[in-house]
């Protein structure tokens, strides 16, 4: 919790002190520009929580994960029983349960909240996984929801957001007067927007991404504490054996147990999962007596 507080606090002042910067470059008086702040906030934030609100039924819909409502074979009651004796453990309520159909070996966790969530399993881990690394990877989604990423992430992406939208019309306005528009929304105002939403949209998202990749380690490292950290190293070494590209949509895709931590350079920078190798010798190298690993401790 400490973590995740002080990690939107130091955002939210990063945000603020670039933004005293680009003012006091361009000779912009804050005061003056009450409501673009407004606007930006509004939008930035308001999209973000929007989509976490939607987050379960988007996923649902997306995906076309059905929820075990009265399980039907023995493996959809071992799946009930295993998230609800892992919810337990972890101080949340039961998340739903669902199963989608995809080749690849995956799963999913998202919901507006620690109390309000839900679990999903693709069919082809079903097939790939036993159930000692079937029941890690469960371990891992239900880390994520009781570590609060979903929330996390949303907040974190509101704000980033609202520093997009708020910097980059601020430049286009300054950009457009010395152009010669008095009022500051020429042509070159539309123009500059439209790059510099892309050149920050793109740092905000490195931003995002770092902070996701962060989380997968947490994630790890609390499935470790829940099922044994063989399990998860066990489940980790299975994906790695059988990595293939994520069939989730783009904006569940973050939330699975694999994806991204492929190449380097600006795509590495760009994922939202860290390579396997780090992933497993991260939690290799973890003190078994608190879970804690080099990368993160579970928050």
């Amino acid at each position: 919790m400490i973590s995740r507080i002080f990690l939107f606090v130091a955002t939210n002042f990063a945000v603020l002190l670039l933004f005293s910067v680009v003012s006091a470059i361009f000779g912009v008086n804050p005061a003056q520009i009450g409501g673009l702040l407004v606007m930006a906030f509004v939008f930035g934030f308001g999209s973000s929580l929007f989509s976490l609100m939607i987050s379960k039924w988007v996923a649902k819909r997306s995906t076309g994960a059905q929820v075990i409502q009265s399980p039907r074979d023995e493996t959809e009651a071992w799946l009930v029983a295993t998230v609800q004796r892992q919810a337990q453990a972890a101080g949340i309520k039961m998340p739903e349960v669902a199963i989608y159909d995809a080749p690849e070996i995956n799963a999913f966790a998202t919901g507006p909240s620690r109390n309000s969530s839900l679990v999903a399993v693709s069919t082809g881990l079903l097939r790939a996984m036993d159930r000692d690394e079937a029941e890690a990877v469960l371990g891992h989604e239900v880390s994520h929801v009781a570590n609060g990423d979903m929330v996390t992430m949303a907040l974190l992406q509101g704000v980033l957001n609202t520093f997009v939208l708020l910097i980059s019309r601020l430049v286009g306005r300054v950009i457009d007067g010395y152009l010669g528009n008095r009022d500051g929304y020429g042509l070159g105002y539309w123009i500059s927007v439209v790059v510099l939403d892309m050149v920050f949209g793109l740092f905000a998202t490195m931003i995002a991404m770092w902070f996701s990749r962060r989380r997968e380690f947490r994630a790890d490292a609390g499935a470790a504490e829940l099922t044994g950290k063989q399990k998860m190293i066990a489940a980790l070494e299975r994906l790695a054996q059988n990595a293939g590209q994520s069939t989730l949509p783009k904006q569940i895709a973050a939330f699975g147990i694999s994806g991204g931590g492929i190449g380097g350079g600006l795509r590495s920078l760009l994922s939202s999962h860290p390579p396997l190798e780090e992933r497993i010798a991260a939690l290799r190298n973890a003190n078994p007596s608190t879970g804690n690993v080099r990368q993160g401790v579970v928050a």
